[in-house]
């Protein structure tokens, strides 16, 4: 069996990496790897840090590309590729407009399609965008979806032929993953810390990251806000600054040079795993940093007025805060006097996975039977999350 997996962004390159070990192992397949290029230095530095070299390197990011264009690209490229390589299946993760590429021009040929990720949403295509409209597209194409948790499975129960398994998310092997190497390799943990920046021992430490494009303007600006404020009070705030410049360039005019905030360039995973085991509460608007931090037991404020990742504010490890300034202040304010009141410890079972969810994956690609990842003890699948009012 031929499988050709196809990436573009670190996220996938992160998630999918416990998958492509899983598959370099086993002897029934051939596993091949072509990346797009879609994030040039950052996703080339997290497969390196698995140990992963692609098969085939498209090399397509350009300077101030458009979403447009870079699928046109990239649908051209691909097609070239599927032609040269005749795939048994390809295999694409989450919601990039590199997976939505890889699903399209798989499907143009009449390739079977697995999505990895498969059915989260919000059911509003412009929270997040253009993610939702990405994952629900790519869902409609494959005919194998994986889904991470019990939540997103239900999302697709209206599937007709199609393989829906719960398989767990990757990303949790990834952190398990990462976490083993850090016990182990002394190099690794050095350099790791050599990559953070200096912590200081004496408020409490806050991760900050903020990403999506429907925050870009206004609501970026308000959370950007509301950090000067809670760094000029009670807390310590490091924040990887993304290098899209939609966000680089708001954040560094509003809180470079600021006391109590340092930004940072975007950190290795391992030194991001790290910082997460630091920090005692994380502030994000990423899905895979809510599902790092569940792993590793910390508190996270979503910044976002939807979660797709509703399971963590189920099990009490998330809470929904939005953008505005004052009220991700007033979550913040409230999470910190909780932890000062009651420390959160890591929550077993984790709502995201056990760390086996890529050898699930690779059974259900290879045709064989595996039971579903279940949650003991959970409640029926919770429904996205959103702030009213």
């Amino acid at each position: 069996m031929k499988l050709l997996t196809v990436i573009g962004t670190r996220p996938e390159a992160i998630k999918m990496a416990p998958v492509l070990r899983a598959l370099a192992t086993c002897e029934a397949v051939s596993s091949r790897l072509c990346v797009t290029g879609q994030h040039r230095e950052l996703l080339g530095q997290s497969l390196a840090v698995f140990d992963i070299a692609p098969d085939i390197d498209l090399r397509l990011m350009a300077p101030e590309q458009s979403l447009n264009g870079f699928f046109a690209r990239a649908m051209i490229a691909l097609g070239r590729v599927l032609a040269a390589e005749q795939p048994d299946r390809v295999v694409v993760q989450g919601d990039t407009v590199s997976a939505l590429a890889g699903a399209l021009a798989a499907f143009q040929r009449r390739i079977p399609v697995a999505h990895v990720e498969a059915g989260l949403r919000t059911f509003d295509t412009t929270n997040p965008w253009p993610e939702e409209g990405y994952r629900q597209t790519i869902d409609a194409i494959a005919d194998q979806l994986l889904a991470p948790t019990a939540a997103a499975a239900a999302n697709l129960h209206g599937a007709v032929r199609k393989s829906v398994l719960v398989t767990g998310n990757s990303g949790v092997d990834a952190v398990h993953w990462i976490l083993g190497r850090l016990a182990h390799d002394r190099k690794l943990r050095l350099a790791a810390d050599a990559a953070m920046p200096a912590l200081p021992g004496d408020r409490p430490l806050l991760l900050a990251t903020i990403h999506r494009r429907e925050s870009f303007g206004e609501p970026l600006r308000q959370i950007c806000a509301a950090l000067a404020r809670i760094a000029a009070g009670r807390a310590h705030i490091v924040l990887p600054v993304h290098p899209n410049p939609e966000v680089a360039g708001p954040v560094r005019a509003i809180l470079a040079n600021r006391a109590g905030i340092t930004l940072v360039d975007p950190l290795p995973f391992p030194a991001m795993v790290r910082l997460i085991q630091r920090a005692d509460l994380i502030l994000t608007d990423s899905g895979g940093v809510q599902e790092d931090a569940a792993t590793l037991g910390k508190p996270a404020l979503v910044l976002r007025t939807v979660t797709d990742r509703p399971e963590a504010v189920a099990a009490g490890l998330a809470r929904l805060a939005g953008t505005a300034t004052d009220a991700v202040i007033a979550a913040t304010e409230a999470e910190l006097e909780q932890l000062r009141l009651r420390p959160l410890h890591s929550v077993d079972p984790n709502p995201f996975g056990d760390g086996r969810a890529s050898e699930r994956i690779v059974a259900a690609l290879l045709g064989r039977p595996v039971p579903s990842f279940e949650v003991s003890g959970s409640q029926a699948p919770p429904v996205p999350i959103r702030l009213v009012g």
